[in-house]
């Protein structure tokens, strides 16, 4: 069985994948300050939820953007399954050029939804990411990572309006019934998510003159269906993206490991 761990900025999703599907996945909030005992006690009472036995866990990769958080989830893996975790970087070998200035500065998160997206879909495609940021990022044909974009993420524009301005509230993110609002909550509701519509379509049809005309969309991240409600630029929503690119990557990985040995 393999342990995957996707740590964000938000949450951090623990999956188990065996016998070619996911066994389990489960998240929790991202704090820094967890340690490996705190996550080991949460992830082994949800593993016997679903007769998971630890002891069945042979191999672990971690993909994080949070460098902090690094610590403990690794020694989650060594000290409580005895597992030395790959750690997904840019210096693996992903099977693909990445084609940008400091292949490091990338955020692990987006060179994994390209391998996937690329595995899964073929390119050229726009991979497209609600998460804290909403990143667009770009696969050609070959599945070469070539660039892309990152605006704020629709959570940190709602949290930013509450706090710049002291007569709007913290309001939820839905789709309004009508564009125009007749009082306030109405009329945040619309802008915001009006406005990443009009976000989302622009710099898609800025990325194609610019890079391709025709390439597929794949959305991915917790609000994707959501604003699949306002659009119909999405190919398609995959909300097991990143963690499916973090299983690609530890299985070419792992595969790499046993030539070596070889």
């Amino acid at each position: 069985m393999l342990l995957v761990i996707d740590a964000g900025n938000t949450n951090v999703v623990f999956a188990v994948y065996h016998e070619k599907k996911w066994q389990g996945i489960w998240r929790i909030s991202m704090e820094i300050q967890r340690t490996a005992d705190e996550y080991a006690v949460w992830l082994f009472s949800l593993l016997r939820e679903c007769n998971i036995s630890p002891r069945l866990i042979r191999r672990a990769i971690i993909g994080t953007v949070v460098p902090a958080a690094l610590y403990h989830l690794r020694h989650l893996c060594m000290e409580w399954l005895n597992i030395e975790p790959i750690i997904a970087s840019s210096k693996l070998n992903w099977g693909f050029p990445i084609h940008v200035d400091n292949p490091d500065e990338v955020g692990v998160d987006r060179l994994l939804n390209g391998l996937a997206a690329q595995d899964y879909y073929k390119g050229p495609l726009i991979v497209i990411d609600f998460g804290t940021a909403t990143t667009f990022d770009v696969v050609d044909e070959n599945g070469a990572y070539c660039g892309g974009v990152i605006a704020p993420g629709i959570n940190l524009s709602v949290e930013a309006l509450h706090r710049a301005a002291a007569q709007l509230p913290r309001i939820g993110i839905g789709r309004p019934q009508t564009v125009i609002g007749r009082s306030t909550i109405p009329a945040m509701r619309s802008g915001l998510f009006w406005g990443y519509i009009g976000l989302i379509e622009g710099i898609v049809e800025r990325i194609k003159k610019e890079f391709q005309p025709v390439m597929k969309i794949v959305a991915t991240g917790g609000l994707a269906p959501l604003f699949s409600e306002g659009t119909a630029i999405f190919d398609y929503i995959d909300g097991e993206l990143t963690l499916n690119g973090l299983r690609i990557l530890a299985e070419r990985t792992f595969l790499t490991m046993q030539k070596d040995k070889e």
